[in-house]
């Protein structure tokens, strides 16, 4: 092991994914000297096993249910997909599992790329060790901002290891669609592989230890899900987990809780996330390996003056745009105090990431799609607001019998009746995701919804769903 002299930054990021990625950009553009640390490929997690690869793998799928919903053009899609070519599509989204581009936009802003694991070395140092063993040590002048994501929670059962099992990495990575799939969770990397392999070829059991899916949401976001998964073909047993898994002459028995023995090529366990803090050297500044770390709105580690943790290692909101927001925030905050300006620090302010508390967007990319921002309304409830739920079926849209034949979805919005804004809404339905920046910017910016009246949907769009839901909360 060869070990270098320390090297100066302004800023040290721990964690090349789109979040450390954006920090970067930030400190940079406000003449701050940013080293980023990574130890696979820079671009992290979203760009080659998660966000990127899994909706190339949705797309086709989406694309093909959408048109088999339409006359005139059923007939010309009702054979399977072209797997290979799927496979080879979702490939060059993640650049061949190669980071040339991720590197030359990097040092584009003009922060420097170290190759390696990064641990904390005590405040405000951060040691490298390279693949070749080589140790270079860092040093912030500033800020130390920890952006590291997390992995995969793994089931504690006897042997698993042996299986192999799939995770999130393997699922979006696959050379090839296994003949049976076994897939454990209800959540949104379930629901979505589930979707994706079940089109691609594989027969699907779906094993959710809970009622239903995607328990986050509003109940009916999971209960359409589930229904059209069904329908789809995916077997979904609720109520169920994994007593036991073993690998058989190549072939996965598992034996559910139930007493059921299913057999398959892969199973995969979308069961959960842990941070990937555990070998960051966070022992060495007080604080817990293997913990999420616990940050004020300007994304600083509570009880530190230098340390940042953006993006899913804070647990706050553990999806790639919000993330992405919070690195925009700690930017922005890490330049005012390098810079000794006031922290415009108040909620909603330019260095508070408050929308993590109750404005964040999700979209699961199932058929048919299901979108949310805000509150659900028993979040809503249990957080003490006094509101309403208003619902409607798009059967009342015009636009959605135009997208297609058959169109199913729901949409819901949760009215806050002291101050009459949105604490949140829900989409149900084909093409939904784009709906969904609409219902953010009306709960972001709360919108009264009085004024809602005077935004006026294009006809025929889905968008018109928006003018239903207020013709029914006025009416009812």
């Amino acid at each position: 092991m060869t070990e270098t002299e320390s090297i100066a930054y302004d800023v040290v990021v721990i964690g090349g994914g789109p979040v450390g990625e954006n920090v970067a950009d930030r400190t940079r553009a406000a003449g701050l000297t940013t080293a980023v640390v990574e130890s696979e490929l820079l671009g992290g997690e979203c760009s080659y096993w998660a966000c990127m690869p899994s909706k190339a793998l949705l797309r086709p799928v989406i694309a093909q249910a959408d048109a088999r919903r339409l006359p005139g053009l059923t007939r010309a899609v009702q054979g399977p997909l072209d797997t290979p070519a799927v496979l080879a599509r979702r490939d060059d989204f993640t650049s061949h599992w190669k980071d040339d581009g991720q590197v030359a936009w990097l040092e584009g802003t003009g922060a420097d790329l170290y190759r390696g694991a990064g641990r904390l070395a005590g405040p405000r140092t951060v040691t490298v060790t390279g693949p070749d063993g080589t140790v270079t040590n860092l040093t912030a002048r500033h800020a130390v901002a920890v952006s590291t994501g997390t992995r995969a929670l793994l089931p504690d059962l006897p042997g698993l290891a042996e299986v192999k099992p799939w995770t999130s990495r393997e699922a979006t990575s696959a050379e090839t669609a296994p003949g049976r799939l076994i897939v454990v969770g209800g959540g949104v990397v379930a629901t979505e592989m589930a979707t994706a392999w079940q089109a691609l070829g594989s027969r699907v059991t779906l094993l959710v230890r809970g009622k239903g899916l995607l328990n986050r949401m509003e109940p009916f976001a999971g209960e359409l899900v589930a229904e059209a998964m069904a329908e789809a073909g995916v077997d979904i047993r609720t109520g169920t987990s994994v007593e036991s898994v073993t690998r058989e002459n190549g072939t996965v028995v598992a034996v559910t809780s139930a007493g059921d023995r299913i057999e398959a090529d892969e199973i995969l366990f979308a069961t959960g996330r842990v941070p990937h803090t555990d070998d960051l050297g966070l022992e060495t500044v007080g604080l817990e390996p293997g913990s999420w770390l616990d940050v004020d709105d300007s994304l600083r580690v509570n009880g530190t003056d230098w340390l940042y943790a953006v993006g899913d290692v804070n647990h706050r909101a553990l999806l790639t745009h919000q993330g992405k927001y919070q690195a925009r925030i700690a930017g922005a905050a890490i330049a005012a105090r390098a810079a000794g300006s006031p922290l415009l620090d108040e909620p909603w302010g330019a260095h508070a990431a408050t929308a993590d508390h109750d404005a964040v967007p999700q979209v699961v990319f199932t058929d048919p799609e299901a979108a949310a921002v805000g509150l659900s309304l028993a979040e809503a409830e249990q957080a003490g607001h006094r509101v309403r739920a208003v619902d409607v079926e798009f059967s009342s849209v015009a636009g959605a019998g135009l997208y297609g034949d058959g169109y199913k979805g729901r949409a819901r919005m949760v009215v806050d009746l002291e101050d009459e804004i949105l604490r949140g809404v829900t989409f149900v339905g084909p093409g939904v995701g784009e709906l969904i920046h609409s219902a953010t910017v009306a709960v972001a910016v709360r919108v009264p919804v009085s004024r809602l009246w005077h935004a006026v949907p294009s006809y025929p769009t889905l968008s018109e769903v928006w003018l239903r839901l207020l013709e029914a909360y006025r009416d009812n």
